[in-house]
């Protein structure tokens, strides 16, 4: 096939791809007998002349090397071939045990499917519950601030992500990307996230995708357990061998732990049973939000509203004059709603969160400082004292009820509280209390918010107007711990235990959490046989 490569299209050229693509090859449009939509993103820089920029495979009737030879010197248009998984090819060692999946989030769906599609037969243990189960725990939370500490935002089937925009965004460009992508969509997501630049699944949908790949995995011979926390190890000669969950003992000589950036209790048992880990830098800050109609306007100018036009996101970033910190906005959530997402007793906790359609009308991000070892003693576990000092602070702040501390733009750079003339109103349930979020949040982190959202109310008119709402804290950004591993996926010092995902520090996201459980099972699948 023949690639084509920014083909740009007008915002309101309706035209037919492959028509567009007739053109583009110079063609007559009966000569294009497929296209197939690779890429799609939006080019929004010059507000005045808004373009989808598209990338096509496009089969032809005319022989390639003629159109070609044709468009000589046309560097966006080349032959491509397709993506062929490389071949996998079981190890010499035989398996003995069944293999074990430790946790049911991104890293542990793709690690426990690729391993049931090649015959191994998993068990899977997941701490939480089902996902319809978690449902209605996490909405029971929201409504009333009765926490369950087996379900909630951080623990169950999906992870963390069930619960969010769904975003599949990443820096990570793998080949097995697509083979994520396929499965999804197989799963329930929608076809457009094979192509879309910004591909978002929404926590509608997610919902029921990872149900979907459950399902999968126990038709192709593995298991899932859920309420299945591994509270101990049993490691002999530097090569684990059980698993202790719920008091029982599980014989298991290679285990996939994608155990989420918020397992504190797994992370402690890990560190006693002496697995090699390492304290790493994360981020803590706030959540913000905004009318989507002004963030529409500031990015898209007078299309904004244009029915063809995403609710528009953003990225930020401030670097501190004087200390070096980094303030940046994460997570962003068009259309979307401030959620809370405490796993424990007596903490406050903020995440981002929407549905596919992105229609609450309601802009929110979370506005983050870095976080460094030295800042919490460089202890392996100091991160997560760390975390839960600022997460209590939060909870008394909010009025011990899981209520969110909140305070207006305005109120937080001019050093008051109280002031409830909110551009939109919060979001958060199960309720807000107006408060001073310097309280809250470390001095640094204070201070660097504050230089950063005059900023970054220059980059984007109205960001920093003093009616925008705040609410704290947001500390989940990423795990607080890395556990050490080496090339092949397996830890540094403990052998058959595969550190995976976010959990393990080696990804960022929904996307790249999927792709490092695939990664590690294919790395199983090359050194075991069964």
């Amino acid at each position: 096939m023949l690639r084509i490569a920014n083909l740009r299209v007008s915002l309101d050229n309706d035209t037919a791809l492959a028509k567009l693509a007739a053109k583009r090859l110079k063609l007559p449009p009966q000569a294009v007998l497929e296209v197939v939509l690779v890429r799609k993103a939006l080019d929004a820089r010059r507000k005045t002349n808004i373009n989808f920029v598209y990338t096509l495979d496009v089969r032809v009737a005319a022989a390639e090397g003629q159109v070609l030879s044709r468009l000589r010197g046309d560097k966006d248009v080349a032959r491509t071939e397709g993506y062929i998984p490389p071949p996998l090819s079981p190890g010499n060692r035989v398996l003995e045990d069944q293999p074990v999946i430790v946790g049911l989030g991104p890293a542990g769906l793709l690690a426990a499917f690729t391993l049931a599609r090649h015959g191994y037969r998993p068990l899977v243990l997941e701490r939480g519950r089902d996902v319809d189960r978690r449902i209605r725990d996490i909405a029971r939370f929201w409504q009333t601030g009765s926490l369950d500490e087996v379900s909630n935002v951080q623990f169950g089937e999906g992870g963390a992500g069930t619960f969010s925009d769904g975003k599949l965004t990443t820096r990570v460009n793998h080949p097995g990307m697509g083979e994520v992508l396929d499965l999804l969509v197989a799963a329930g997501a929608p076809p457009e996230i094979k192509y879309s630049y910004k591909p978002h699944i929404g926590t509608d949908n997610l919902r029921q995708v990872v149900k979907n790949i459950r399902k999968q995995i126990i038709a192709l011979g593995g298991q899932v357990e859920f309420e299945a926390q591994v509270t101990g190890l049993v490691i002999k000669e530097r090569q684990l061998q059980e698993l202790v969950v719920n008091g029982r003992r599980i014989p298991c000589t290679v285990a996939l732990f994608g155990i989420g950036h918020s397992a504190r209790d797994t992370y402690a048992m890990l560190n006693q049973c002496g697995v090699a880990m390492e304290a790493k830098p994360f981020a803590i800050g706030v959540r913000i939000e905004h009318p989507q109609q002004m963030i529409d306007q500031a990015q898209y100018g007078s299309a904004a509203g244009h029915p063809r036009l995403p609710a528009a996101d953003y990225a930020l970033v401030h670097h501190a004059r004087q200390t070096g910190r980094t303030a940046y906005s994460f997570c962003m959530c068009p259309g979307g709603l401030v959620v809370a997402a405490a796993s424990a007793p007596g903490q406050v906790v903020t995440n981002g969160m929407s549905n596919y359609g992105r229609s609450s009308k309601i802009a929110n991000s979370a506005l983050v400082v870095n976080v460094v070892p030295e800042d919490f003693g460089g202890g392996i576990l100091g991160g997560i004292e760390f975390q839960r000092r600022y997460e209590a602070l939060a909870y008394q702040s909010g009025g011990c009820n899981y209520s969110a501390p909140v305070q207006t733009v305005g109120d937080f750079l001019g050093g008051k509280q109280g002031g409830s003339a909110f551009l939109t109103q919060p979001t958060y349930q199960p309720g807000f209390t107006a408060a001073d979020l310097g309280q809250c949040l470390p001095d640094f982190v204070t201070a660097t918010l504050r230089e950063a959202l005059p900023e970054f109310g220059r980059k984007i008119r109205g960001f920093d107007d003093n009616g925008a709402v705040m609410t704290g804290v947001e500390t989940r950004t990423s795990a607080p711990v890395r556990i050490v591993r080496t090339g092949d996926f397996v830890s540094l010092n403990t052998g058959g235990f595969y550190p995976i995902g976010e959990g393990a520090g080696y990804a960022g996201g929904i996307m790249s959490a999927a792709l490092d459980g695939l990664n590690a099972a294919r790395a199983v699948i090359q050194q075991y046989k069964v």
